[in-house]
């Protein structure tokens, strides 16, 4: 007896943005996400022990997890979600906040149930 093939339905892709940053390097986020995904995201810190400061800081790594589809750091192009948020946390204070900022006018402009 032959097996049937499931049928996958097709995830679409979302459409992506490049920010390229004063290095001229190229950090490609999506547009959108699914309802799910902002809800978890508007979700507040799992326990009352969280600092704000910790708490702000999960809440960009999240956001950062989500959006990132590509970061593109001296022609040296990365795709891997793991290893796109081991560059995120390796990064130096200043490209962390470049970053940050990114997503923050990435979120006003196209996310904004986000914001």
């Amino acid at each position: 007896m032959a097996k049937r093939k499931k049928q996958r339905h097709a995830r679409r892709k979302a459409p992506t943005v490049d920010y390229v940053d004063p290095e001229g390097n190229t950090l490609t986020l999506r547009q959108a996400l699914s309802a799910g995904t902002i809800a978890k995201l508007g979700e507040g810190p799992a326990t009352a022990a969280t600092s704000q400061d910790d708490a702000w800081r999960r809440r960009y790594e999240g956001l950062f997890e989500r959006l990132a589809v590509r970061w593109e750091i001296a022609d040296l192009p990365l795709t891997d979600q793991k290893m796109l948020l081991g560059r995120y946390r390796m990064a130096d204070a200043e490209t962390q906040d470049w970053v940050r900022a990114t997503i923050t006018e990435h979120i006003d402009r196209y996310i904004p149930e986000l914001a």
